[in-house]
C-alpha cells in the first residue's frame, strides 16, 4: 500500500525512490512486524487470560507439561497480524503473488482459529474434526495448484521441476504438478503443526526456514542473480521477499513471549498459516523440492510420527521412539526443554544454510 501511495511521488520527493527497492521494503516489513508483535503481545495475552483461553494439556504428553496448564493459547493471532499488516503496508498489493499468499495465510489462519476456538472456548476437546481440517487444507491446496497451473508463472515453466544440487536436470510433470502442490502445502501445514510442542520450538525453527526463503525469493525474482546462479527466474517473485521478511519479523516478536518459559502458545491459529505460507511461497518461486532440505527440522519431526505409527501398527504395539513427535522422545529421555528446543533451532539453521548453498552448487 505504501509502495503504491508513495513511490509515484518520487519524482517530486527524491528519497521516496527508496520504495522502489524490495530490499528496503522488506527490511521495514520485518521491523514493522516485530514492533506489531511486541506491542500487541501484552494486551493480547491479558485478553486471552481474562477470557480463559488456556492451553489444554493432553494426558499422553510428558508429565512436565502439566506446569504449562493455564498458559494462554491462540497467540497465533499475534503472528497473523504481524505478517498480514506489514505485507499489506510494504508490498505491492497488486502483485498476484502477494494476493495469493495473503489469501492462503488468512484462510489457514481462519481455519486454525476455528479449531482453537472450538477446543479452548467452546471446550470441544477435538476441535475441528481431523477429516474436516484435512479436507479444508486439501481444498485450499487444490485451489493453489489450479491457480498456478491455469495462470502460469511468467516464465511459462510452472510445471517444470528443478532439483537441488543438479544444474541440468529439469522435468516437466504436467498436470501432476497440481498433486505436487497439494502434497507440498498440506504437508508443510501439518509439519509445522506437529512441531509446535515445546516453548519456542516451532517459531524458532521456522525463523531460520523463513529467512532462507526470504533470500531465495529475492534471488529468483532478480534476473541478474537468477542468471548468475542459474536458477529459474520468476518475474515478480521478488515481491514475496516482503512477505517472508514480515514472517521473520513476526516470529522474532512472537518469540519475545513464546520463548521458555512461554507466556503464550501459537496454537493452530499460528501453526497452520506459517506452514501453509512457507509451502505456498516454495511453490510460487519454483523451489518446491528445496523445502525438504531447508525445512529439515520439520521433516524430521513429521517422519518421526509416520515411522512411529507405521511401526506400531506393523508390530502390534511396539514403538521406535518413546513418544512422537521426536521432541517428546527426547523429553522422556530426560533432556531439558530449552536444550531440546535450541538443538532443533540449530538443526534448522544448518538445514537453511545447506539449502541456500544449493543455489551455488549446481
Amino acid at each position: 500500500m505504501l509502495y503504491l501511495l508513495l513511490y509515484p511521488l518520487h519524482t517530486e520527493i527524491s528519497w521516496l525512490n527508496l520504495f522502489r527497492y524490495v530490499t528496503f521494503r522488506s527490511a521495514y516489513a520485518a521491523v514493522t512486524a516485530f514492533l506489531i508483535a511486541v506491542l500487541l503481545g501484552p494486551p493480547l495475552i491479558r485478553f486471552l487470560k481474562r477470557k480463559m483461553v488456556e492451553e489444554i494439556i493432553r494426558e499422553e504428553v510428558p508429565r512436565r507439561h502439566l506446569q504449562k496448564a493455564g498458559t494462554p493459547s491462540m497467540g497465533g493471532l499475534l503472528i497473523l497480524a504481524a505478517i498480514v499488516v506489514p505485507t499489506i503496508l510494504w508490498a505491492d498489493v497488486t502483485s498476484r503473488y502477494v494476493i495469493a499468499i495473503l489469501i492462503v495465510t488468512i484462510s489457514l489462519g481462519a481455519m486454525g482459529f476455528a479449531d482453537d476456538y472450538l477446543k479452548l472456548v467452546v471446550k470441544k476437546p477435538l476441535g475441528l474434526l481431523a477429516r474436516w481440517k484435512f479436507f479444508g487444507q486439501a481444498l485450499l491446496a487444490l485451489a493453489i495448484g489450479l491457480f498456478v497451473y491455469f495462470f502460469p508463472l511468467d516464465n511459462g515453466m510452472t510445471t517444470w521441476l528443478t532439483f537441488p544440487f543438479l544444474k541440468n536436470v529439469v522435468v516437466n510433470v504436467g498436470a501432476f504438478y497440481i498433486l505436487l502442490v497439494m502434497i507440498t502445502v498440506v504437508g508443510s501445514t501439518n509439519a509445522v503443526n506437529l512441531t509446535d510442542g515445546l516453548d519456542g520450538l516451532a517459531a524458532g525453527a521456522m525463523l531460520f526456514t523463513g529467512a532462507a526463503y526470504a533470500v531465495m525469493c529475492y534471488v529468483v525474482g532478480n534476473v541478474n542473480f537468477a542468471g548468475y546462479l542459474q536458477v529459474m527466474y520468476v518475474s515478480g517473485g521478488a515481491e514475496l521477499t516482503v512477505y517472508m521478511a514480515a514472517m521473520v519479523g513476526a516470529l522474532l516478536g512472537f518469540l519475545w513471549f513464546n520463548s521458555y518459559p512461554a507466556q503464550v502458545f501459537m496454537g493452530d491459529t499460528g501453526a497452520l498459516p506459517l506452514g501453509g505460507g512457507i509451502g505456498t511461497v516454495a511453490i510460487l518461486i519454483k523451489q518446491e523440492l528445496l523445502l525438504v532440505i531447508v525445512g529439515g527440522a520439520f521433516v524430521i519431526e513429521t517422519l518421526s510420527v509416520i515411522i512411529q505409527v507405521l511401526y506400531f501398527k506393523a508390530t502390534g504395539g511396539r514403538r521406535v521412539f518413546k513418544m512422537s513427535p521426536l521432541h517428546h522422545h527426547y523429553e522422556l529421555k530426560g533432556l531439558a526443554e530449552p536444550k531440546i528446543t535450541i538443538r532443533f533451532w540449530l538443526i534448522s539453521a544448518i538445514c537453511a544454510v545447506i539449502g541456500l548453498s544449493t543455489l551455488k552448487i549446481r
